[in-house]
């Protein structure tokens, strides 16, 4: 990429810039003290830069620039872009969702510990990651005795609540009743807290607190009471061995180590307090340029505590400190709301934790590259073969693709699945409910589908940054008549030559572009096929999981939730044989034993439900 701006024109003073395609998509958010020295350090000739950084700007059709009063502005507003655009090309760490963390919401009017690998939300408290979930089932098994707060899900607590009886888990003294009163809000916020202070290392006062209570029991002759209290300190002390004690009780600290090779970075946190270890957090993500180490922790920092579920603590122990640290640190402090500390140890117990967390990057860094290294180079292969068949301008990165659900033409449900890179981009996939199609007629619901996608192509609103980035391929389940309902809503719209289509269908796996009306035959076997397969079936699957979630949610709401032995799979059972729900309501009770083989009576109970007057048909 040639500069289009006379290198002179661009200025010395601090700021944020960003890449873009032709189609105006942002490749990369960057930021600099100097804007003019380090774009000029991108124009130059691609032998001379990193291999991803020359993928970059090769891929660039221009730069834009921002000017910011201070470096820590520049900071914050990359941050902030980099969050709302996800730039295809700048280092984002992956999270390692497949551990678990004890997550405690701290909105609920009666907070709960629950057991989460999915993202992490505002306005919850986490602890972890755990390596192990059994392991940490069984510690919060272990507390609940001590600090009995419910455990129960929002369903089983409301039903409580409306019976006004409590269940067998407040019998056993494992949980304090909140759905019936028997526990005031103040007394339950302490015993919440009581899971907080275990969870954030602050064993030995909870320990204390509870020698205090023993002996004051046992100087009252209160010996039962002692014996319980002895309990709860035997299972305090069998849970506190899931947290390993490394440091002085005073540390309070995060531990960072980075390992690297020529294309990736892998960066383990290990979280420290009141000395013990509290969990561990490893990411890998690509390297797009050849960062000096300084750089690359300030981006990591960056990375790692720009998230607002993320609490940043007042020390982080690191190998160096990051560049420009005296702009890193201030915007730190703010996301904290107090003062934070890098260490760099040379000696002692905290230079051996930033070693254990570089031993533990460099693990997950051959564990990624091992893995990649058979994924990778097939999913690169099927991407150019895709290119090649389909005759596109470049490999999709980012591929689209629609499927249509409905039950004998009623309740039509679409779904967009998203693969980038050849992976399943899960956070991206939508749902949609088709509204204007009455009856079975497939390329109108599709046609609506992607009329409601594409009106958001351009979008760089909320809303459509939902959809994230643009795609480079769209791919529909279905044959000619399916992609002619899409080319004709591309060509209403005008944005035929926007992005390209395809579909595949799926009787001899021939693959349709919109040019001609000869199938394309990709070879069985091939990396290209599969692949196209795997994102068809994904979205067949996603479609499909979704309008049978519906139909179930809506035949509870009739009056079937709540028949003891009627779950969804038998909802869906009752659905696929009678078609519509006011079949099944004028079925009688042999013919719902005949169809489903329900036992007599399952079927007398839901014949019953279904014909209270209150019941109301879902179709239409």
């Amino acid at each position: 990429m040639a500069p289009k701006h006379p290198r002179k024109a661009i200025p010395t003073e601090p700021g944020v810039y960003q890449f873009f395609d032709e189609r105006d998509r942002v490749l990369y958010v960057g930021k600099a003290r100097n804007l003019r020295s380090r774009l000029n350090s991108y124009f130059q000739a691609p032998e001379n830069l990193h291999p991803r950084t020359a993928a970059m700007v090769a891929s660039a059709d221009h730069v834009e620039w921002m000017v910011t009063v201070t470096e820590v502005e520049a900071l914050v507003l990359e941050n902030s872009l980099i969050n709302t655009l996800q730039p295809r090309f700048n280092v984002r760490l992956k999270d390692d969702k497949s551990y678990p963390w004890l997550a405690i919401s701290t909105k609920d009017p009666w907070p709960r510990p629950q057991i989460t690998r999915g993202a992490r939300r505002r306005g919850v408290r986490y602890f972890g990651p755990f390596v192990h979930a059994r392991a940490l089932r069984q510690t919060v098994d272990l507390l609940l005795p001590i600090f009995p707060v419910r455990s129960c899900a929002d369903s089983k607590f409301k039903r409580h609540e409306r019976s006004g009886r409590p269940c067998l888990l407040a019998d056993i003294d494992r949980c304090s009743a909140p759905c019936v009163g028997m526990v005031s809000d103040a007394e339950y916020q302490e015993l919440i807290q009581g899971f907080v202070r275990f969870f954030s290392g602050e064993v030995a006062p909870i320990r204390k607190n509870l020698e205090a209570a023993m002996a004051t029991a046992s100087a009252g002759r209160h010996y039962e009471r002692a014996a319980k209290i002895r309990d709860q300190l035997e299972a305090i002390d069998h849970a506190a061995h899931t947290q390993q004690v490394v440091l002085g009780e005073r540390e309070f600290l995060d531990v960072i180590g980075l390992a690297t090779n020529d294309l990736q970075l892998a960066m383990a946190v290990v979280h420290i307090r009141h000395g013990r270890i509290v969990g561990q957090n490893l990411s890998v993500a690509d390297l797009v340029e050849d960062l000096e180490p300084a750089v690359l922790v300030a981006t990591v920092l960056r990375d790692v505590y720009g998230k607002a579920s993320v609490n940043v603590p007042p020390t982080i122990a690191l190998r160096i400190e990051p560049k420009d640290a005296d702009a890193v640190r201030p915007w730190l402090e703010e996301q904290r709301a107090g003062s934070v500390t890098f260490a760099v140890p040379q000696r002692g117990s905290r230079l051996a934790m930033v070693e254990l967390a570089e031993r533990s990057a460099r693990d997950e860094l051959k564990r990624d590259s091992m893995r990649r290294s058979v994924d990778h180079n097939s999913r690169s292969k099927a991407l150019v073969e895709i290119q090649e068949a389909l005759q596109l301008e470049r490999p999709p990165f980012r591929i689209e693709c629609f499927d249509m659900s409905h039950l004998q033409g009623r309740s039509y449900v679409g779904s967009m699945v998203v693969f980038e890179d050849g992976l399943p981009l899960k956070s991206a996939y939508r749902h949609f409910t088709v509204k204007s199609v009455a009856g079975n007629d497939d390329f109108a619901a599709m046609a609506e589908v992607l009329r409601r996608r594409m009106a958001r192509w351009d979008d760089d609103g909320p809303q459509g940054r939902k959809f994230a980035s643009r795609a480079d391929l769209l791919l529909i389940d279905g044959g000619l008549g399916q992609l002619s309902a899409v080319t004709t809503v591309l060509d209403e719209l005008g944005k035929s030559d926007a992005v390209d289509v395809a579909s595949l269908a799926k009787r001899f796996e021939e693959v349709y572009r919109p040019s001609s009306s000869t199938p394309i035959r990709l070879p069985r076997g091939s990396e290209a096929l599969f692949l196209l397969q795997r994102v068809r079936d994904e979205a067949h699957r996603f479609a499909i999981t979704y309008h049978r979630s519906k139909r179930a949610k809506a035949v509870f709401a009739t009056g079937l939730e709540g028949i003891k032995g009627l779950g969804p799979a038998r909802v869906e059972k009752l659905l696929s044989a009678f078609g519509t729900l006011e079949n099944l309501r004028k079925a009688s009770v042999d013919q719902i034993i005949a169809e489903t083989g329900l036992s007599f009576d399952l079927s007398r109970s839901v014949a019953e439900a279904l014909r209270l007057p209150e019941a109301e048909s879902i179709d239409g």
